[in-house]
Parts: structure tokens; C-alpha cells; sequence
């Protein structure tokens, strides 16, 4: 995939918060973020990637440039 636009941390396995080029997008708490944490920890760096976009969604509504 080359770079990976996509970061996370995990606090306590509960909740996960999601970086988008250094810059917090998006956090997930309770069973979301327990699963969330659960998939990331078995994920390749690709999989990873591709369940953060997933989780995101269409975050960026067209004001980005």
C-alpha cells in the first residue's frame, strides 16, 4: 500500500481513536471500540488499513484540499 494514511491508538481495549495524517478523526468507545480493538489486533498493516477506512466512512465531505 506504500503509506499508510490511517493511525490508531488503542486505550485499554475499550477505545480506539483514529488518525487521519497525524490528525484525530474519529474516536470509537464501548462494543464498537472493544470489537474495533479486537480486529486490529489480528489485522496485517493492510487489514488494518482497509478496517480503518472501513469504520470511517465517507469522513471528508468535500471541504478538504
Amino acid at each position: 500500500m506504500g503509506e499508510e494514511p490511517f493511525t490508531f491508538t488503542s486505550h485499554g481495549g475499550v477505545k480506539v481513536r483514529i488518525f487521519w495524517q497525524g490528525r484525530c478523526i474519529m474516536t470509537v468507545g464501548g462494543r464498537r471500540g472493544e470489537a474495533l480493538a479486537a480486529d486490529l489486533a489480528d489485522a496485517t498493516p493492510e487489514g488494518a488499513q482497509r478496517l480503518l477506512q472501513r469504520v470511517t466512512g465517507n469522513f471528508k465531505r468535500g471541504n478538504e484540499r
